[in-house]
C-alpha cells in the first residue's frame, strides 16, 4: 500500500512538472488562456495570488491527485496506463467543473468566455493524466522487478 502511494506521489511530480511547464508557457509566454494558477488562488479565496496558486496546483498535483492515482489504479478501467491516468484525469476534471459550476455559484472563478479555459483545462489534465499514468506504471514494473520470493538470496 505505502509503495503504491509513493509510487503515486512519484508520478504526480512527473505529470505537475510537464503540466507546470505547459501553464508556465501560456502563462508567461503564449497568454493564450487565462493563467490556471490564479483561478485556483481564486477558488481559495486568494484571488490574484499567483504564488499561493502555482503551491495549491503542485500540492494538487503530486499529494492529492497522485495519491489517490495510486490508491485506485487498479481499479480504474482499461489495461492501457496512460489509459488508466487519462481516465482518471478526466475525472479529476469534472469534479473540478462541478465545484466551479454548482458549489461556487455567486463568484466567477472562470473568466468570461469561459468556454476555452474549459476546454485547455481539460487538454492539461489529459496530459496529465497520461503523464501520470505512464510514469506510475514504469514505477510498478521496476518494483516488479525489484522484488525478491522470501527465501531467495537476491541475484548479484
Amino acid at each position: 500500500m505505502m509503495s503504491r502511494v509513493k509510487n503515486g506521489m512519484i508520478a504526480g511530480v512527473a505529470a505537475t512538472a510537464v503540466v507546470s511547464v505547459l501553464e508556465a508557457v501560456n502563462m508567461f509566454a503564449l497568454k493564450m488562456f487565462p493563467a490556471f494558477p490564479l483561478i485556483v488562488a481564486k477558488m481559495f479565496g486568494m484571488p490574484g495570488n499567483v504564488a499561493a496558486g502555482w503551491a495549491l496546483h503542485i500540492l494538487m498535483g503530486i499529494v492529492i491527485l497522485g495519491t489517490a492515482f495510486g490508491l485506485i489504479y487498479d481499479r480504474l478501467p482499461t489495461k492501457v496506463p496512460m489509459a488508466k491516468g487519462i481516465t482518471f484525469a478526466v475525472g479529476a476534471w469534472v469534479v473540478l467543473m462541478i465545484y466551479v459550476i454548482m458549489i461556487v455559484p455567486g463568484q466567477r472563478i472562470l473568466p468570461s468566455g469561459g468556454f476555452d479555459i474549459i476546454a485547455w483545462m481539460l487538454a492539461t489534465h489529459a496530459v496529465y493524466g497520461a503523464v501520470l499514468g505512464a510514469t506510475f506504471n514504469r514505477l510498478l514494473q521496476r518494483d516488479k522487478h525489484h522484488v525478491h520470493p522470501v527465501g531467495a538470496a537476491p541475484a548479484h
